[in-house]
């Protein structure tokens, strides 16, 4: 409800996309038929009770993510939930793997091209814009490896390296997940910048510039560490001044 009073304030229409594994929540706000749209990517979401004990509904808390969207003066704007989040009716119960072990798996990729093919089809749009949080930015890496009409990319808090943060974390591998990282090389020429919290504890700045790194190219002009900012907090406040960080030429 809180998540529908935010979209509906900000103009957006709520989507539910049926694809070939899921059906997945989006929300759209498109004026400009013809214009490239802008699709934000949710992050994991609430994924996890504790470190060993995996929630029932991984919808986001706070929907921040939304609210970044929301904030976006963009004309073609959307947002997209992963699997299992803000689902609703008479729709199937998503296996809570999509939301752990194997969120970032081959099929939940597909599944997400499937529904930005659907949004980008409302919109009427032929070029798309990434933005990604967290796990959206994993997502919104390896969405954008595979497609040839994303003309930037951006992430936020990103897990750009899932290997490494569970590493760092003292977590087990995801089994049957894509790590972004390695399709970091594919992504050399497209124009990105990538934003980290400087009191992030949960994906550390040092995640960050490893895939900055990765792409081939110097990081400075493609990274920007935000001073103060955790890994939920202080993004609302500097979000439209972000949104005009300059992308670096490839």
């Amino acid at each position: 409800e809180a998540a529908d009073r935010i979209a509906r304030a900000a103009g957006f229409r709520k989507i539910f996309i049926e694809t070939k594994d899921f059906v997945l929540t989006a929300y759209l706000r498109a004026s400009e038929p013809g214009g490239d749209l802008t699709v934000y990517i949710e992050g994991d979401g609430a994924a996890w009770l504790t470190r060993r004990q995996l929630s029932a509904d991984p919808t986001p808390g706070k929907p921040l993510v939304l609210e970044l969207a929301a904030m976006d003066p963009a004309a073609n704007v959307a947002y997209l939930a992963r699997p299992g989040q803000y689902t609703a009716g008479p729709f199937p119960v998503c296996d809570p793997i999509y939301w752990s072990a194997r969120r970032f798996s081959n099929e939940v990729v597909k599944a997400m091209n499937e529904a930005v093919d659907r949004l980008r089809a409302d919109a009427g749009s032929r070029r798309l814009n990434l933005i990604g949080y967290s796990g959206g930015a994993a997502i919104a890496v390896l969405i954008a490896s595979g497609r040839s009409d994303v003309v930037s990319l951006r992430t936020v808090a990103g897990n750009l390296d899932t290997e490494a943060v569970n590493r760092y974390h003292g977590v087990s591998p995801l089994e049957g997940s894509l790590n972004p990282i390695h399709r970091a090389r594919k992504l050399k020429y497209l124009p990105q910048h990538h934003f980290a919290g400087s009191a992030d504890t949960v994906v550390p700045p040092f995640i960050t510039e490893s895939f900055a790194k990765q792409t081939g190219d110097e990081v400075r002009g493609k990274m920007t560490i935000i001073e103060g900012a955790t890994h939920g907090e202080g993004w609302k406040a500097r979000w439209r001044s972000l949104l005009a960080v300059p992308f670096q030429e490839p």
